[in-house]
């Protein structure tokens, strides 16, 4: 049974009716796809503040840095409310174990970025962050942060949800089995990522394998937090098409003895077309890990960047 991860969530997105005028706003992909790899953490910061379903609408206003939240109508400021709330609550969740939070786009509370502030003059600009989403991820800087809206780029939903699996892993390489010391386990976690990180970050691939390296001089509480802080940061970075093409040709490294001139020649082809955008990237890395089985071999059969998430979650099927 794999073992469960956790991601927060906005609760109207799983089709609760908690929405200002009583409705919700169920998203189908984030129940019915994500819903089977992750179980979620539902929050309402409105409802769970003390604001009754329905309610007044509210939204943000003046300084897009530091916005206060309104209701619409009676201009009642539930700024404090709110800011005391979310205080509490990412208090709690930090006991949730999350490796991701799903905020509700646009929401005065939950939106992750370009939410509505309205100046003086009553006119919206697309700058603000919701107080709730501003909260938690001030709190949690590293855990990885979306909003449904943006999780229908192809990109950004395929970066999210790679580094949610990636701190998963990364957590219980941390919390280990009792059977290894820490500094081992960083030289497994670190050598079975290392293709992946590659693909974000070649330097900061570099900084880990340093990081890695000098691990039995750490003070074994300051090397996690130093090691998660960099590993997520270089996952945040686009793995772009070209960094892509460079650990694939770096993996077919591996075949140079193995495969015929055809067997290359098409390899290359397929590299280059991904590189070009003409086919995506699922195409070249299905016939790397076939002749990474074909061939066993042990260093690629463990590397990650061949199976970072579910198959089934089509995050490479995109050109």
């Amino acid at each position: 049974m794999p073992e469960t991860i956790r991601v927060g969530v906005s609760t109207c997105l799983l089709g609760e009716p908690v929405r200002y005028d009583g409705g919700h706003k169920r998203d189908a992909y984030v129940v019915e796809t994500l819903g089977r790899f992750f179980e979620f953490v539902p929050v309402c910061p409105e409802v769970e503040c003390g604001l009754p379903v329905p309610r007044e609408p509210m939204r943000l206003v003046g300084d897009p840095a530091a916005p206060r939240l309104v209701t619409i109508k009676t201009g009642l400021d539930l700024t404090d409310k709110m800011r005391a709330f979310a205080a509490r609550r990412v208090e709690e969740l930090a006991r949730e174990n999350l490796c991701g939070y799903i905020f509700k786009s646009k929401s005065p509370s939950s939106g992750y970025a370009r939410v509505k502030v309205y100046n003086d003059q009553g006119v919206p600009v697309p700058k603000g962050v919701g107080l709730f989403a501003r909260a938690f991820m001030d709190r949690f800087p590293l855990i990885p942060a979306e909003d449904e809206g943006r999780l229908h780029d192809e990109k950004l939903r395929e970066n999210f949800i790679e580094r949610i699996f990636t701190l998963s892993r990364w957590r219980k390489a941390v919390a280990g089995d009792g059977t290894t010391s820490l500094p081992a386990r960083l030289v497994a976690f670190t050598a079975r990522h290392k293709l992946l990180l590659m693909a974000h970050s070649p330097e900061m691939t570099r900084q880990l394998g340093r990081l890695t390296a000098e691990a039995k001089s750490w003070p074994a509480d300051a090397l996690p937090v130093s090691y998660e802080t960099v590993l997520m940061r270089a996952l945040a970075l686009a793995a772009t098409p070209a960094k892509h093409a460079n650990v694939l040709e770096h993996i077919a490294g591996y075949f140079k003895k193995l495969l015929s001139a055809d067997e290359k020649a098409e390899l290359h082809e397929l590299i280059t077309q991904y590189r070009t955008g003409l086919l995506p990237l699922i195409v070249p890395v299905t016939l790397l890990a076939h002749y990474t089985r074909k061939y066993d071999v042990a260093y690629l059969k463990d590397q990650y960047y061949l199976h970072p998430h579910p198959v089934e979650l089509k995050l490479r099927n995109h050109a």
